[in-house]
């Protein structure tokens, strides 16, 4: 099963975190792939998924927050947009637009940000917001201070992290077509929780950013988690990472997070959902689309998942539940 370890480095201001994304990675994977449209993901792009749904899960996990953490990566490449989206459960789901074709070793910057136009927004979306209210927001250029592209995801977000939390943080992340994982070490704040949590800047900003680079416990233990390379984070159990990275240091670990209760796949699609949509067509629509094609396919959207009708299930939507006769179940 997919999970989340949480740790502290006893007596320092350091925290730390490790997913592992197996069933849940696997299960966006094969919903894309079953998608008789689209196919499924070209390498790269999977790749580069995998890494963003284990960043959003570890980001997700980082905050306090009661709602959504969407983290979108969008330019002027094949790859127009790529959408990573955790809740607060840890459910996830992700999903990426491509156009055109992609060398098989195409990296962040080819992929894209071809013209360094390219960007990275973090969006926070409340559950339960105030009429009006708009979800927060941070966006970052896929560039560095010096106006070179970054080839990691992990470099953007590590960026990030500095330009909107004051916060040395240091990712290391990695994906394959079994596997997406992350291990996130950061300095705790001085005092505030931070802005992707919506309080003010200025209650904490000062304080964290004065201590950007100067801790030396973090320093030590950001060069112990670097050496992390991505076979070992793709193939080693957590146990054994823990033990080879920090094997001086004094961990103070917190329960796993695993099953429902840990990062798990969830997309708000359903075969209901869908059918109250051709419902809205109204019957001559549908028909129509029937008497043309055989059956009504809708795909979703988000996470790939394809939907079929035939003439049987079409009647039934547009019949009254009492009247209606047992349908097929024809979903792929």
């Amino acid at each position: 099963m997919s999970e989340l370890h949480k740790f502290l480095f006893d007596g320092m201001p350091v925290r730390g975190m490790i997913v592992r994304l197996t069933d849940a990675w696997q299960e966006i994977l094969a919903r894309r792939a079953s998608n008789t449209t689209t196919g499924a993901y070209p390498p790269p792009v999977a790749e580069l998924l995998g890494e963003m749904t284990a960043a959003a899960a570890l980001m997700q996990s980082n905050i306090k927050f009661n709602g959504a953490l969407i983290l979108q990566i969008f330019g002027d490449g094949p790859v127009k947009i790529a959408v990573a989206e955790a809740k607060p459960d840890l459910s996830l789901r992700a999903t990426a637009k491509v156009v055109g074709d992609l060398p098989a070793d195409a990296r962040l910057p080819e992929m894209v940000n071809a013209t360094n136009k390219g960007r990275c927004a973090i969006t926070l979306d409340p559950k339960d917001k105030l009429p009006g209210a708009t979800p927060y927001q941070g966006v970052v250029p896929l560039f560095g201070d010096q106006g070179e592209k970054l080839g990691r995801l992990s470099e953007v977000l590590q960026h990030y992290m500095l330009q909107s939390e004051q916060l040395d943080t240091t990712l290391v992340l990695a994906a394959d077509d079994k596997v997406a994982a992350g291990l996130l070490i950061q300095r705790l704040p001085v005092k505030g929780e931070g802005n992707l949590e919506g309080t003010s800047a200025s209650d904490h900003d000062q304080a964290n950013e004065d201590q950007i680079g100067r801790n030396e416990d973090y320093n030590r233990i950001s060069i112990l988690a670097s050496s992390l390379t991505r076979d070992e984070l793709l193939t080693l159990d957590v146990d054994t990472i823990l033990r080879r990275l920090f094997w001086e240091e004094k961990l103070l670990r917190f329960e796993p997070q695993a099953g429902l209760l840990g990062p798990h796949f969830a997309c708000t699609c359903g075969r209901g959902r869908v059918a109250n949509m051709i419902r809205g067509l109204g019957i001559e629509e549908a028909e129509g689309i029937l008497a043309e094609r055989g059956e009504i396919e809708v795909g979703c959207d988000f996470c790939g998942k394809q939907y079929r009708f035939d003439a049987v299930d079409a009647a039934q939507i547009f019949t009254a539940p009492g009247d209606q006769m047992p349908g097929s179940a024809v979903v792929q």
